[in-house]
Protein backbone atom coordinates (compact mmCIF):
# COMPACT_ATOMS: atom_id res chain seq x y z
CA UNK A 1 0.00 0.00 0.00
CA UNK A 2 1.09 3.27 -0.82
CA UNK A 3 -1.39 5.55 1.07
CA UNK A 4 -2.39 4.73 3.90
CA UNK A 5 -2.64 5.64 7.90
CA UNK A 6 -1.42 3.35 10.73
CA UNK A 7 -3.35 3.70 14.38
CA UNK A 8 -2.73 2.34 17.73
CA UNK A 9 -4.49 2.65 20.67
CA UNK A 10 -3.80 2.13 23.98
CA UNK A 11 -6.05 1.69 26.81
CA UNK A 12 -6.49 2.38 29.92
CA UNK A 13 -8.76 -0.55 31.48
CA UNK A 14 -10.49 -3.69 30.33
CA UNK A 15 -12.97 -1.20 28.25
CA UNK A 16 -12.84 -0.43 24.67
CA UNK A 17 -14.02 2.90 25.42
CA UNK A 18 -10.89 3.41 27.47
CA UNK A 19 -8.33 4.79 25.03
CA UNK A 20 -5.96 6.66 26.98
CA UNK A 21 -3.05 7.41 24.16
CA UNK A 22 -3.58 7.03 20.15
CA UNK A 23 -0.46 7.11 18.12
CA UNK A 24 -1.32 7.46 13.97
CA UNK A 25 1.42 7.42 11.06
CA UNK A 26 0.44 8.89 7.60
CA UNK A 27 2.02 6.90 4.54
CA UNK A 28 1.86 8.71 1.60
CA UNK A 29 3.39 7.48 -1.88
CA UNK A 30 4.68 5.02 0.16
CA UNK A 31 6.71 7.17 2.70
CA UNK A 32 6.08 8.37 6.07
CA UNK A 33 4.80 11.69 6.18
CA UNK A 34 3.71 12.54 9.59
CA UNK A 35 3.52 11.14 12.90
CA UNK A 36 1.93 11.98 15.92
CA UNK A 37 0.94 11.10 19.13
CA UNK A 38 -2.30 12.15 21.10
CA UNK A 39 -2.95 11.46 25.19
CA UNK A 40 -6.52 10.73 26.03
CA UNK A 41 -8.74 11.09 29.33
CA UNK A 42 -10.17 7.70 29.22
CA UNK A 43 -13.75 7.08 29.72
CA UNK A 44 -14.35 5.26 32.26
CA UNK A 45 -11.47 7.74 33.77
CA UNK A 46 -9.22 4.55 35.74
CA UNK A 47 -6.30 2.50 35.10
CA UNK A 48 -6.08 -0.89 35.95
CA UNK A 49 -2.70 -1.76 36.61
CA UNK A 50 -1.87 -4.00 34.28
CA UNK A 51 -2.77 -1.23 31.56
CA UNK A 52 -0.37 1.11 33.23
CA UNK A 53 2.53 -1.25 33.30
CA UNK A 54 2.20 -2.20 30.12
CA UNK A 55 2.24 1.54 28.27
CA UNK A 56 3.22 3.24 31.45
CA UNK A 57 0.58 6.00 31.12
CA UNK A 58 -1.20 6.62 34.41
CA UNK A 59 -4.17 9.16 35.90
CA UNK A 60 -1.50 11.77 36.02
CA UNK A 61 -0.44 11.50 32.42
CA UNK A 62 -4.20 11.99 31.14
CA UNK A 63 -6.11 13.89 33.72
CA UNK A 64 -5.64 16.75 31.72
CA UNK A 65 -5.81 15.38 28.84
CA UNK A 66 -8.73 16.05 26.29
CA UNK A 67 -11.54 13.75 26.04
CA UNK A 68 -11.65 11.33 22.81
CA UNK A 69 -13.80 13.66 20.55
CA UNK A 70 -11.92 16.47 20.85
CA UNK A 71 -8.73 14.17 19.48
CA UNK A 72 -10.67 12.45 17.07
CA UNK A 73 -11.71 15.60 15.61
CA UNK A 74 -8.09 16.74 14.99
CA UNK A 75 -6.94 13.07 13.41
CA UNK A 76 -10.12 12.31 11.38
CA UNK A 77 -9.74 15.89 9.23
CA UNK A 78 -5.76 14.58 8.73
CA UNK A 79 -6.92 11.04 7.49
CA UNK A 80 -10.22 11.78 5.31
CA UNK A 81 -10.38 9.03 2.94
CA UNK A 82 -6.65 7.36 3.61
CA UNK A 83 -7.77 3.67 4.63
CA UNK A 84 -6.94 2.79 8.34
CA UNK A 85 -4.19 -0.07 9.37
CA UNK A 86 -3.78 -1.43 12.71
CA UNK A 87 -1.44 -4.50 13.91
CA UNK A 88 -4.77 -6.01 15.48
CA UNK A 89 -7.51 -4.67 13.63
CA UNK A 90 -10.26 -6.31 15.64
CA UNK A 91 -8.92 -4.47 19.03
CA UNK A 92 -8.48 -0.50 17.14
CA UNK A 93 -11.03 -1.21 15.17
CA UNK A 94 -13.49 -2.00 18.17
CA UNK A 95 -11.97 1.05 20.15
CA UNK A 96 -12.37 3.39 17.50
CA UNK A 97 -16.16 2.06 17.11
CA UNK A 98 -16.90 2.03 20.66
CA UNK A 99 -15.49 5.30 21.39
CA UNK A 100 -18.15 7.15 18.60
CA UNK A 101 -20.58 4.89 20.28
CA UNK A 102 -19.94 6.53 23.81
CA UNK A 103 -19.70 10.48 22.19
CA UNK A 104 -22.46 9.98 19.89
CA UNK A 105 -20.42 10.95 17.01
CA UNK A 106 -21.35 9.91 13.36
CA UNK A 107 -18.97 6.51 12.57
CA UNK A 108 -17.71 7.60 8.67
CA UNK A 109 -17.13 3.98 7.10
CA UNK A 110 -13.68 3.45 7.56
CA UNK A 111 -11.76 0.91 5.65
CA UNK A 112 -9.63 -1.29 7.96
CA UNK A 113 -6.64 -3.30 7.20
CA UNK A 114 -5.19 -5.72 9.49
CA UNK A 115 -0.97 -6.44 9.12
CA UNK A 116 -1.51 -8.93 11.89
CA UNK A 117 -3.55 -11.40 9.67
CA UNK A 118 -1.09 -10.29 6.66
CA UNK A 119 2.28 -11.01 8.98
CA UNK A 120 0.71 -14.40 9.43
CA UNK A 121 -0.50 -15.13 5.77
CA UNK A 122 3.41 -13.81 4.88
CA UNK A 123 5.50 -14.90 7.31
CA UNK A 124 3.58 -18.00 8.47
CA UNK A 125 7.01 -20.02 10.11
CA UNK A 126 7.65 -17.32 12.40
CA UNK A 127 8.11 -18.40 15.92
CA UNK A 128 5.15 -16.19 16.63
CA UNK A 129 3.54 -12.91 15.42
CA UNK A 130 4.07 -10.53 18.04
CA UNK A 131 4.63 -7.15 16.88
CA UNK A 132 8.45 -6.75 17.67
CA UNK A 133 8.71 -10.58 16.19
CA UNK A 134 8.08 -9.55 12.54
CA UNK A 135 9.10 -5.55 12.98
CA UNK A 136 12.39 -7.67 13.58
CA UNK A 137 11.79 -10.05 10.54
CA UNK A 138 11.35 -7.12 8.40
CA UNK A 139 14.14 -5.26 9.44
CA UNK A 140 12.28 -2.71 11.40
CA UNK A 141 13.78 -2.24 15.49
CA UNK A 142 11.40 -1.12 17.35
CA UNK A 143 11.49 0.99 20.01
CA UNK A 144 9.40 1.30 22.75
CA UNK A 145 7.01 -1.34 22.49
CA UNK A 146 3.59 -0.91 23.36
CA UNK A 147 3.76 3.12 23.27
CA UNK A 148 1.32 4.11 20.62
CA UNK A 149 3.08 6.16 18.30
CA UNK A 150 5.63 3.31 18.54
CA UNK A 151 3.42 0.18 17.55
CA UNK A 152 2.18 2.68 15.17
CA UNK A 153 5.62 3.01 13.53
CA UNK A 154 5.69 -0.33 13.48
CA UNK A 155 2.60 -1.32 11.84
CA UNK A 156 3.26 1.51 9.45
CA UNK A 157 7.08 -0.24 8.19
CA UNK A 158 5.45 -3.93 8.31
CA UNK A 159 2.27 -2.46 5.85
CA UNK A 160 4.57 -1.12 3.73
CA UNK A 161 6.28 -4.51 3.29
CA UNK A 162 3.69 -7.25 3.67
CA UNK A 163 0.42 -5.59 1.75
CA UNK A 164 0.10 -4.62 -1.48
CA UNK A 165 -1.99 -2.71 -3.55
Amino acid sequence: MKNFVALDFETANQYLTSVCSVGVVIVRDGQIVEKSHHLVRPQPDFFSRWASDSHGITTDDTSKAPLFPDVWTVIASKIDGLPIIAYNKNFDEECLKRCHELYKMQYPDYSFECTLSAARRKFPALPNHQLHTVSSHIGYKMRNSEHALADAEACAEIAMKVLQD
